[in-house]
């Protein structure tokens, strides 16, 4: 064994230690660090011949990497739907990194550890108020959760022509509609061969809202004169999280033929709720849908679940089964993840959501889903009351979408959003809503307070005022 490497074995616990105490510094330290800095390193360091040791670099990390760091887990992040890592999802997430397991198979000599992830998608779908015909799995996030619901969508729309488009590649136009998609489900189209450009886009009800326009909908149904085709819905807009109507859509599965895909990256866990579970009505009936973690349940990235009716299962094995690799027996009787995700190498990601969901219970992320959507409200109120700022959209659940008041200050709106976020105390990214320029606030941090809120506006103020 190398020498270094053998110094580092026998000095383990005292590496780790060092790791933990600066892993608890930072983190009861979390409301004071910046959340943006514009830190930079030269990085074309050379690589050392010898090895300094895992002390050694971690001290070579506190003085030229660490203050590259953000508070991005913090109170005061408002970026990208940033949730942040509770205790127990942190305890879940050492020992996955601990116990290094690569998470396949359910029975196997080499490792049973799926059989985790599968409780902890049971436990997932008690949490949402999902059927068990649901059948889900975890992967690193929103993209390639649509990537791998979309997958299924696209082999499903080929079968319906008795076309196998895993093994024989796409042959004819799959048809994609939808009214308000996130960039991931974008991204996921050109990722499958479908092509980013080739979808339709549907009509959204009047009055300030991204949700589909049902009527148009099925005119645009209609207009296909009985083709299958593949619906995108949203349970939370990335701007405004505005939700489709699933009951309505359900009533059209009725009358046409068509896989129906659900983006509710953070916006299904309103199921939690009572006072939001009225938001994802009908939902139960879709085909797909796709779930992130590293947003609302609050562990650390990366982190999403897919779930797809265990119906559609042959398509799923047969769009991401490993077919050259007889090792691994029938697919569909030696179950394997493998064979029916896009990974063939997976560390235990279940984990922390599993330690989450026992730690907290359902009325945990029920407070902190409540609490998330209060704050949003709170910020907002003071929004409208301040002459210099108004709202884009109405308040439906954790999003708050806002602008500089009055036309004239369109231009100014990304010089606002640079100078607030240099300041380190408040992070929020730029948008463009109903052809105006924007600023959006997500609220789905565990350790976000009232006072939170009251700093944050402080500074809005402040920033305004110096500009």
């Amino acid at each position: 064994m190398n020498s270094v490497l053998q110094h580092d074995l026998h000095d383990l616990e005292n590496i780790l230690n060092e790791a933990k105490q600066q892993g608890i510094d930072f983190l009861n330290n979390l409301e004071n660090i910046p959340t943006s800095n514009k830190n930079s390193i030269d990085p074309t360091r050379n690589l050392n011949k010898l090895g300094l040791g895992s002390l050694a670099t971690l001290k070579e990390f506190n003085e030229r990497l660490a203050p590259l760091m953000v508070a991005s887990s913090g109170p005061r992040y408002l970026g990208f739907v940033t949730g942040g890592s509770t205790p127990a999802s942190i305890v879940g997430d050492w020992l996955a990194t601990v116990y290094d397991q690569n998470t396949q198979a359910v029975k196997a000599q080499g490792g049973t550890s799926a059989l985790i992830e599968f409780e902890t998608i049971n436990l997932l779908l008690q949490l949402l108020n999902l059927p068990k015909s649901f059948f889900g799995g975890f992967v690193t996030g929103a993209t390639m959760s649509n990537f791998t619901c979309l997958g299924v969508a696209r082999q499903w729309f080929g079968a319906q022509s008795g076309k196998d488009f895993a093994k024989n590649g796409i042959s004819e136009t799959i048809n994609i509609v939808t009214a308000t998609p996130h960039s991931s489900s974008i991204k996921t189209l050109s990722m499958l061969g479908i092509g980013s450009n080739n979808y339709t886009t549907i009509k959204t009800i009047e009055g300030n809202r991204e949700a589909i326009d049902i009527d148009d909908l099925e005119k645009n149904i209609q207009s296909l004169n009985g083709k299958p085709f593949i619906l995108i819905s949203s349970a939370g807009t990335v701007n405004t999280a505005d939700f489709d109507d699933f009951e309505a859509i359900a009533k059209l599965r009725e009358k046409y033929h068509f896989w129906w895909h659900i983006d509710a990256a953070f916006g299904g866990f309103a199921a939690v709720s009572d006072k939001f579970k009225h938001l994802v009505k009908g939902w139960e009936g879709a085909d797909s849908i796709t779930i992130d973690c590293h947003k609302w349940l609050n562990v650390p990235y990366e982190s999403a679940f897919y779930l797809v009716n265990e119906k559609h299962m042959s398509f799923q094995v047969e769009t991401f089964q490993n077919s050259n690799a007889p090792y691994l027996g029938n697919p569909l009787e030696n179950f394997n993840y493998l064979n029916v995700l896009p990974e063939n190498s997976r560390r235990l990601r279940a984990l922390p959501v599993w330690f989450s969901l026992l730690a907290y219970g359902k009325e945990g992320f029920q407070d902190i889903i409540e609490n998330s959507a209060a704050l949003a409200l709170h910020f907002a109120n003071a929004i409208i009351e301040d002459d210099n700022f108004e709202l884009l959209a109405p308040i439906r659940l954790n999003n708050v979408c806002f602008t500089l008041k009055g036309n004239q200050n369109q231009e100014n709106v990304s010089k606002f959003l640079t100078l607030l976020n240099d300041s380190g105390k408040v992070f929020m990214t730029p948008t463009v809503y109903q052809g105006r320029k924007g600023i959006r606030a997500s609220f789905v941090n565990w350790r976000t307070t009232e006072n939170d809120v009251k700093i944050i506006i402080e500074e809005i103020k402040s920033v305004f005022s110096k500009m």
